[in-house]
């Protein structure tokens, strides 16, 4: 086969660049190393920034969304002395959407199987060669067949494990990282959400968030050791822990359930410099990660679909190779703008290992200026509704 841009991985960043893709007329095929089924089981995200919606509307997939997401105009903040919520719409004018990252990419699969799309899935051993010249290609076993993908350019959107990244040579490579010491507790419940609006808490037993997918799929998450394993926790003892670290108020009406999904998820910050590497391009967990603390991973996979797009369209229909070279600095720049809010949020809302009476007071006081100053809550709305592209 031959297409102008391959897509290296069908996750919802690579399914959204392929349908904006082809929209504007350029060819791509997308190699998925999973099943759809797989990919369309996968439990992720589910607050998307305005910035994001926008681009959803632009790619032609926003129907579903307009019609089922949650608009929130604002997000709530617990506290030792009670609970405080910060007005999105009041102080920039913004607000998010909660609408699941497995419902976004449904509505991307639909769009491009409309569109005619050639998207390749079960691709194993996928491999890109010869990045750094004018001819490209990938090769990947389809079948027990061995089979070649020759293109102009190629989009790493294949995650933090995936092939795009090690193929950037090590002493080539600068890696940012962050580790922390705790991961989530997450759970999925059939049961009506907490409150109509998300609950961050700070509690000296740990953090604690009560988000939700949609009026009947609640998603709540625990602060818990890296050395906790599942099988340790049952239902009613994540129910327990949970309605310790709410406040009052919501945990003595909140609606309980048995769990449908469960699992725990490390914490950390990792960056990758530089997202491009000849005609390969980085895009997503393939080249960073953030905490989940402050809802930035899928909305900075599509930030970065926004500039790979723009570059590449400048590149092909505008004959303007030098483009693509503004691809990577633009989309750091915003990166670690998130990566400072996704950080600036971990470290505020948890507790640490380590952590003395006197750290504690300090993130009470920084919460009570959040919940006070004017300021501070528009600093924080800014960046939690997203920064402009």
């Amino acid at each position: 086969m031959r297409t102008q841009v391959a897509i290296i991985g069908g996750g919802p960043s690579g399914l959204l660049l392929s349908q904006l893709l082809m929209k504007a007329g350029i060819s791509t095929v997308v190699l998925e190393r999973k099943s759809r089924d797989y990919v369309l089981s996968r439990i992720r995200a589910g607050v998307l920034e305005q910035g994001m919606a926008d681009l959803l509307r632009e790619a032609g997939v926003a129907e579903r969304m307009e019609r089922e997401g949650h608009v929130h105009d604002g997000t709530n903040l617990s506290t030792a002395h009670g609970m405080f919520r910060v007005n999105f719409k009041e102080r920039v004018g913004k607000s998010v959407i909660v609408y699941g990252q497995t419902e976004v990419t449904q509505d991307l699969y639909e769009a491009q199987d409309a569109l005619g799309a050639t998207i390749v899935h079960e691709a194993d051993n996928v491999a890109l060669h010869d990045v750094t010249t004018d001819k490209p290609y990938v090769t990947y076993e389809k079948d027990g067949q061995t089979h070649r993908l020759d293109c102009d350019y190629i989009a790493g959107c294949d995650g933090f494990h995936g092939v795009s990244r090690p193929t950037i040579p090590a002493d080539k490579r600068q890696e940012f990282e962050r580790v922390y010491p705790f991961g989530w507790l997450g759970i999925l419940s059939r049961t009506k959400p907490a409150a109509e609006e998300l609950i961050y808490a700070n509690h000296p037993r740990g953090f604690a968030l009560a988000s939700m997918r949609s009026d009947t799929l609640s998603r709540y998450y625990v602060q818990v050791p890296l050395t906790d394993k599942v099988e340790q926790w049952s239902d009613q003892a994540f129910w327990d822990e949970l309605r310790r670290r709410l406040p009052d108020e919501v945990s003595q009406t909140m609606e309980t359930g048995p769990s449908i999904e469960k699992s725990i998820a490390p914490l950390r910050s990792f960056v990758n410099e530089p997202m491009q590497w000849g005609r390969l391009f980085l895009v997503g967990d393939a080249a960073h990660i953030v905490p989940p603390t402050g809802a930035k991973g899928l909305n900075l996979a599509a930030s970065d679909v926004h500039y790979l797009l723009e570059a590449l369209k400048a590149a092909i229909l505008d004959k303007d190779a030098g483009a693509l070279d503004q691809y990577g600095p633009r989309a750091l720049t915003r990166i670690w703008a998130a990566m400072r809010f996704s950080w600036w949020m971990t470290t505020l809302m948890h507790r640490f290992p380590d952590q003395t009476d006197f750290d504690q007071k300090i993130q009470e006081a920084e919460l009570h200026q959040l919940e006070t100053m004017e300021s501070a809550q528009i600093t924080m709305a800014r960046n939690y509704v997203g920064l402009p592209y």
